[in-house]
């Protein structure tokens, strides 16, 4: 029988990479008997992908939800990027300040997550922390100062070391 392994989703920037921090994260979560799940973009997506994807003998895939145009089989431009193993395509094109609107792939990304790890990012960031805390999603953003995360609501653990993000998805990844 088939282990099904938890998905770790990913948030953050797709414009900024946020080397370090997404570099970090996307190591250690592919040392993890998990899935890694992005928006499939560039930025901060792009950087974590490539950094789990380069984990010799993992387990894990990286998931991307990728929007579509007018056709639905076929993603925007730049989407999925490379380093994306499995992409799910959808006819979902809202993100950005749109992301909260049903017609967002932002909830896929939060629904289909066990647990997410926000780095810094823009509007479409702050969209999939609202959808988080409205989903009551498991939730901690990896960030320097609050300002990182657009309008980040108080209930989201905000933390600064690796150590403190590997803390937080590790106890929830053990009662899950």
């Amino acid at each position: 029988m088939t282990r099904r392994l938890p998905v770790v989703g990913v948030l953050g920037s797709g414009d900024e990479a946020h080397t370090d921090k997404a570099e970090a994260i996307g190591r250690w979560l592919a040392t993890l008997d998990v899935h890694l799940l992005t928006g499939a973009g560039k930025g901060v997506m792009e950087v974590v992908s490539r950094a789990f994807q380069a984990v010799p003998d993992r387990v894990g895939l990286v998931v991307g939800i990728a929007p579509c145009g007018d056709d639905p089989a076929v993603p925007q431009p730049g989407y999925p990027n490379p380093f994306v193993e499995l992409a799910i395509l959808t006819h979902l094109p809202l993100s950005g300040i749109s992301g909260t609107d049903p017609m967002s792939r932002n909830h896929i990304n939060v629904l289909s997550s066990n647990v997410l790890i926000a780095l810094p990012g823009g509007a479409g960031t702050s969209s999939e922390v609202a959808l988080a805390v409205r989903y009551r999603r498991p939730i901690v953003a990896f960030i320097d100062k609050p300002s990182d995360i657009p309008a980040l609501p108080g209930e989201v653990a905000a933390v600064a070391t690796l150590c403190e993000v590997q803390d937080f998805v590790q106890r929830i990844l053990a009662t899950s």
